[in-house]
């Protein structure tokens, strides 16, 4: 093996074409490309998300190109010394983008050629761009699933914490924002934990599926050299490599997955900051933001807004349209690789860094908030919210549901009609009503006891809330063990 360059001789300079930069394309197109062509086409501008990735994906398969005997010992020297100045370069900031690079993967190996010489010709041996930029986002994605699913189990945390602050706090249930029955302010915390456990499930479940290395499918039908895949995927810490080399340069489905996952998570952000909005107005009044998490008005002096959780809300909107233009891009392409393909990357990234942030801004506000319980132990105290116990109370008696169901409303009509509540109308009225109504149903009408007769599985009961407490401490544990190992395997770029 020939082209090592040694003793700081100066490396060739690239060939160049008439008008600009050698392409690697330049054997079968002549002439300049059009700059408007290069302006519409270029990817360069989000491919920087995964520079890094792209650096690490060519050093392991430098290395494998050393074990098969396509390079040199040397020139392997060469080229990783190469590639580790480019990523100082990149990681500082003074990487010399040109004009012309098209993304990446050519600046990359301009710069290369630039540094090395001739062996960096060598290094896309047994590759394509199609390949190439295949790994670099399973690289990418890997890595930022598992920084997501980080990020929400930490919002996981911070409810679990006020949950604990707030195990006996009253909290009236709703349905059809109307108030329902009684809960706790624990209870309506930890549904949040639920549905953010759901999300690093669907964070893991789709990492699984991105863990699989394409390096070797080529441009679409592998290649003709003995390459090792097995070796490049071992060295990347993938889990396995693809079957189809079509489908290997075709998939995006990881990425879809992705920002599927992106979209449920943002949405559950969404609905926990639109209860925080609603709790916040002076209607409701359960909870205070600390000035510092707050905004006001430019014109009404005694404004105090809850911009942070709209913004969330609204951005949750955004990650939805980002999953909408990803489906829409892939839903009609022939195998294998398209260029459309390309345009899966933005959405993909802006709805990782969209939920990202979201997710840092509701765990820093979570830990500020001021729930106010003696708010919310007012609007529980409405004897209304326990009718339904009423008519259990009745069904205990011998009394069909629906007959039940209907003896109490008809005593909460009655009760409005005579500006009462229900609890303050007499034993006799409830008589009126049904014969099997006696003293004991007037000792029902108390929130707290409501909630201890509610001990079954997955209830607001106090008991039954222990254990779910403790149940989200092992989940929300176990979560940060697998998602620490998981980056553990992860190797440095």
């Amino acid at each position: 093996m020939t082209g090592v360059v040694r003793g700081g001789a100066r490396p060739p300079s690239p060939p160049r074409r008439a008008g600009g930069t050698a392409k690697a394309w330049q054997g079968r197109l002549q002439g300049r490309t059009a700059a408007g062509l290069e302006a519409y086409t270029h990817s360069l501008t989000q491919d920087r998300a995964y520079q890094l990735d792209d650096l690490q994906g060519s050093r392991a398969h430098a290395q494998m190109l050393r074990a098969i005997g396509v390079l040199a010992a040397a020139e392997l020297r060469a080229i990783e010394q190469g590639l580790e100045r480019i990523r100082s370069e990149l990681a500082e900031d003074r990487f010399p983008f040109a004009a012309a690079d098209e993304d990446i993967h050519m600046a990359v190996e301009r710069r290369l050629t630039e540094l090395v010489g001739t062996p960096a010709a060598k290094l896309h041996t047994g590759r394509s761009r199609n390949d190439q930029v295949a790994l670099d986002l399973r690289l990418h994605a890997r890595r930022g699933q598992v920084d997501l699913a980080q990020r929400v189990v930490a919002v996981q945390v911070v409810l679990l914490h006020r949950a604990r602050e707030h195990r006996r706090t009253l909290l009236p249930g709703y349905t059809h924002l109307q108030r329902a029955q009684p809960t706790t302010l624990a209870h309506h915390l930890l549904a949040y934990v639920e549905m953010l456990q759901r999300d690093v499930e669907r964070l893991l479940d789709a990492h699984r599926r991105t863990d699989v290395s394409p390096l070797g499918a080529g441009a679409l039908g592998a290649t003709t050299l003995p390459i090792d895949r097995e070796a490049v995927a071992r060295r990347l810490g993938f889990a396995q490599i693809t079957a189809n080399s079509l489908d290997a340069v075709a998939d995006r489905d990881f990425l879809l997955e992705t920002v599927a996952a992106c979209v449920l998570c943002s949405g559950h952000c969404s609905r926990l900051a639109e209860e925080m909005v609603i709790w916040s107005t002076s209607e409701f009044g359960f909870v205070e933001l600390p000035d510092a998490w707050a905004t006001g008005s430019s014109l009404m002096p005694q404004k105090k807004n809850p911009d942070v959780f709209e913004l969330l809300r609204a951005r949750a909107g955004r990650v939805l349209g980002d999953l909408v233009a990803c489906g829409t891009v892939v839903k009609g392409l022939p195998l294998s690789y398209n260029r459309d393909l390309q345009e899966v990357t933005p959405p993909y990234l802006d709805a990782l860094t969209v939920t990202g942030s979201g997710l840092e801004m509701l765990r820093e506000v979570l830990a500020a908030v001021r729930f106010v319980p003696e708010r919310m132990r007012e609007a529980a105290a409405d004897p209304q919210l326990l009718a339904t116990d009423v008519a259990e109370h009745l069904v205990r008696k011998g009394v069909p549901f629906r007959e039940a169901h209907a003896i109490v409303g008809r005593a909460v009509r009655a009760a409005l009609h005579r500006g009462v509540t229900l609890a303050e109308l007499d034993l006799a009225s409830w008589q009126r009503l049904h014969p099997a109504a006696e003293a004991d149903l007037l000792d029902l009408f108390d929130p707290e006891g409501a909630l201890r007769r509610r001990e079954l599985p997955g209830g607001p009961g106090p008991r039954t809330v222990g254990r779910a407490l403790q149940r989200a401490d092992l989940l929300v544990r176990r979560n940060a063990r697998q998602l620490e190992l998981l980056r553990g395997r992860l190797p440095d770029r």
